[in-house]
């Protein structure tokens, strides 16, 4: 499932990086005269590198005409793209495979970076260089990977110092993804550090090649190509030699190269300076005019860059995390992540999984439904099931939401004074959950709270809650582990208790239950929304709806109506109104108050956890507004549809 819209893009970097390997893969085996060690360089650093391999293979190496080769590559900014082809292609290689095993495995940050540096160095060096050049540069293999060593050094350092900040940052930024190697993300980054890896290591690969420290670009041709080509040569020589144009320097030098051309299988370019290089067996043995002073200078600042690159990055990010501890996480915009975020408020501030989604809701789903029942025993029993669903706020507008038995708000579990209810709880989420009875006087071991009074329901887990509810009035359930991001992404409903004796209840017409939440979704993903940087709420919602989706309670003049304030909102108190005249608060907390504590007002805050029983008499006729006294809080993500948004319902009176 693609989530982001940088996964479209990567979708079609891929398919170009795909084309582009697959042209110069055909292209070096069918026209280009070159070893098959930089053969295969070209085509592992066009598949890293996508398009801009394509470019640098067409620009610097590709033979523009038959038997033009050699004279093609002899430029220096060339011959460095060539060196630095081989560099990035064995280094990358290794850099690639570690950082899969090392996220595989769980390894944090810091080790993944030591661990690819290790990698990439010891695969360019005993690979790429030492065995895969074996034939060219002659000698024992040993040989070759003392002479490697250096310059493999050097420029490995630089590629490194140009990979990790780029890994590092990008891994551990908003969208964690990025470090689990089964998600685009992860190869999207990965070719982001090659090619911050080939841009720094470049200019060093240029001054190897131009000191004979390395080898650039090299032609090979087969002794039936080396045929062809002089007598090409010969041909061309023969007819500007007709025409009366050729000078004896030219024809000297036509002959040479027939003669050279003819003769070896390997005609190369070891160095910008040909006396730089000679045969060795048709190899391409090199010797060197850099000082100690310059070499030593050179991976100084080699060691320099890679230190930077490898340790600064702990001043901003926490590098003892692994792709393991964050689980593909994709932050919030804005919030603030340093060096000292824990994984755990990685994970809680995360958005919901859309890949996890077992149903889909339409706007004419209702929550906060009466949740049937059976009788055990006389025991009524109750099923409940959170998991995770997509749940429509507005027309057009749904979250990913975590839902009981599919529903926002949960089902309203109605009792009588008196009752025994046993309540089955079958954990359907991602993680770890409990449900809590919030404000009810019940079994220390009912309570609900993980890891005080029960192990915490695992996924795929269960447990029963079993007690006889001894009160009455308004209260709710949720859930008591990690609350701040699965009552946010909303899990919670209702538990209404009518008391024994009637004559206890404080009477209305109509009655009427508002539970509030706050939602934050940015980008196509639903973020739980806390009172923090980057977990501002954008969308506000009255049962599971915003307005202008809300419900209408319809009513006449005269008639009294029971509104049962449930403060299911997370983090932010709303100050909620009613239009049309002042209410009289009746209970609080579930408290029925006492005739003479009772009170009017037009206005009650309703704070994260607060129920509020009030009584609305309906004097006018008219459409009157509930609605929170915050405007942003009755808008949909900053904007009024029909009057208002978020937190506003309609009473009309006939």
């Amino acid at each position: 499932m693609l989530l982001q819209p940088v996964d479209y893009f990567l979708v079609v970097w891929f398919v170009l990086a795909a084309a582009s390997t697959l042209y110069v893969g055909i292209d070096q085996y069918r026209n280009n005269p070159e070893p098959v060690v930089m053969k295969w360089g070209f085509i592992l650093v066009t598949l890293y590198m996508g398009p801009l391999g394509l470019l640098l293979y067409v620009l610097a190496d590709k033979e523009p005409r038959p038997g033009e080769h050699e004279d093609f590559t002899k430029p220096l900014w060339k011959q460095g793209v060539g060196s630095t082809i081989h560099c990035v292609a064995g280094d990358a290689t290794g850099i690639i495979l570690a950082a899969v095993i090392t996220a595989m495995l769980g390894l944090p940050m810091w080790i993944d970076l030591i661990v690819e540096y290790l990698a990439g160095f010891a695969f360019g060096l005993f690979i790429f260089q030492s065995l895969f050049m074996k034939s060219m540069m002659g000698g024992t293999y040993w040989e070759n990977v003392r002479k490697s060593f250096l310059p493999e050094f050097i420029s490995m350092n630089f590629m490194m110092a140009g990979m990790a900040p780029v890994m590092s940052f990008l891994m551990m930024g908003r969208d964690m993804r990025a470090m689990e190697p089964t998600e685009l993300l992860f190869w999207g980054v990965m070719s982001i550090g090659v090619i911050a890896g080939f841009a720094l290591a470049y200019p060093a690969n240029v001054w190897l090649v131009a000191r004979g420290l390395k080898h650039g670009l090299m032609t090979e041709r087969s002794k039936t190509e080396a045929l062809a080509q002089s007598t090409r040569h010969q041909h061309a020589m023969t007819e500007t030699h007709g025409t009366g144009k050729p000078s004896h320097e030219q024809h000297s030098s036509h002959a040479a190269e027939s003669q050279a051309a003819a003769k070896p299988e390997h005609a190369g370019h070891a160095s910008h300076d040909a006396n730089k290089a000679s045969a060795h067996h048709g190899g391409h043995q090199m010797s060197s005019d850099a000082t100690t002073a310059q070499v030593a200078a050179l991976g100084a600042v080699s060691l320099l860059a890679l230190a930077i690159g490898m340790i600064a990055p702990a001043n901003w990010l926490n590098m003892t995390l692994s792709a393991r501890d964050v689980g593909g996480a994709i932050m919030p915009p804005g919030m603030i992540m340093d060096r000292d975020t824990p994984a755990d408020a990685m994970r809680d501030m995360a958005a919901a999984n859309p890949r996890l989604v077992t149903a889909s809701f339409g706007l004419d789903a209702k929550g906060d439904q009466e949740l049937p029942f059976r009788m055990e025993n006389g025991v009524k029993v109750f099923e409940l099931k959170p998991s995770v669903v997509k749940w429509t706020i507005l027309p057009g507008v749904t979250v990913d939401a975590y839902a009981y038995n599919g529903q926002i708000p949960g089902p309203r579990i109605h009792i009588k004074q008196g009752d025994r209810i046993r309540v089955n709880v079958i954990n359907d989420l991602p993680e770890e959950t409990t449900v809590h009875w919030h404000g009810m006087i019940l079994p220390n071991q009912m309570d609900g709270p993980a890891e005080i009074t029960q192990k915490p329901i695992e996924p795929g887990g269960s447990y029963s809650y079993e007690f006889a509810a001894t009160q009455h009035g308004t209260y709710f359930y949720h859930p008591h582990a990690k609350p701040d991001r699965t009552q946010a992404l909303g899990l919670y409903g209702a538990l209404i208790i009518d008391p024994a004796n009637p004559a206890d209840e404080v009477a209305a017409d109509h009655d009427y239950v508002i539970q509030l939440q706050e939602w934050l979704k940015r980008e196509g993903l639903t973020y739980p929304s806390m009172p923090m940087d980057g977990g501002m709420p954008n969308y506000f919602t009255i049962n599971g709806k915003a307005y202008p989706a809300t419900d209408t309670i319809h009513m006449k003049v005269g008639e009294t109506l029971k509104v049962r304030f449930i403060g299911t909102n997370n983090g932010f108190i709303h100050p909620m109104h009613i239009h049309g005249g002042p209410f009289e608060v009746v209970a609080r907390d579930g408290e029925t108050m006492p005739a003479s504590a009772r009170f009017l007002a037009d206005t009650i805050n309703v704070g994260p956890g607060q129920r509020y029983d009030v009584i609305w008499k309906a004097q006018r006729p008219g459409k009157w507004l509930i609605h929170c006294h915050i405007p942003h809080h009755t808008t949909n993500n900053n904007v009024e549809q029909k009057g208002g948004g978020g937190l506003m319902t309609v009473i009309d009176v006939q």
